[in-house]
């Protein structure tokens, strides 16, 4: 991907000199820098409430009422013990999710697949359970996606929730897709 990136600036700047845009391009190179950073730092600030919520959910002691709320979906999707650590790392990652938030969702899913792994009898491949976590996880059903509407709104968008609808509806189908090919996958190659 590296040389991908290195071929595609190599050719960029070529062009440019070819053609006598080399100022324009580096304006657009230092507009897209500071675009970058502008967006990196909104999107931080967004990722860190959601981590502090986290936080003060699991000091509140609400995420085990959560995840208590959840352990039957939870334990019986993924043929889990009611009382596995699992539980809250998957509730937690699917809630982020859900909500838009695919960065603060990744230490959560991390966790997730390090308490799935306790449960593996072979640790030198992936089990039953952490395959179907994987889809969902990269399915990221999102009812608000909190992520993108940040940034439609950071660019000016005029109407940046317009979007809820359709990522509702596509990530709720690749969901499903995603859930069904493991599934025939599974009696397939079982």
């Amino acid at each position: 991907m590296n040389i991908i990136w290195l071929a595609l600036m190599c050719i960029s700047i070529i062009i440019a000199i070819f053609t006598g845009r080399v100022n324009e391009l580096t304006g657009a190179m230092f507009d897209a820098g500071k675009s970058a950073v502008e967006v990196s730092l909104y999107l931080l600030g967004i990722v860190s409430i959601w981590l502090g919520i986290v936080k003060i959910l699991e000091e509140a002691g609400l995420i085990g009422r959560i995840s208590k709320f959840f352990t039957p979906v939870i334990a019986r999707i993924f043929h889990l013990p009611d009382d596995h650590p699992a539980i809250s790392s998957i509730t937690l990652n699917i809630l982020a999710n859900f909500f838009g938030l695919g960065n603060a969702a990744t230490p959560m899913g991390i966790k997730a697949m390090q308490d799935l792994q306790t449960l593996n009898n072979k640790p030198d491949e992936v089990s039953d359970a952490m395959m179907l976590f994987i889809v969902i996880n990269t399915a990221s059903i999102q009812m608000i996606p909190f992520t993108v509407i940040g940034v439609l709104a950071a660019y000016g968008g005029t109407n940046p929730s317009a979007i809820v609808v359709p990522t509702l509806i596509t990530t709720a189908l690749l969901a499903a897709t995603g859930i069904s090919v493991l599934l025939a996958f599974r009696k397939v190659f079982k």
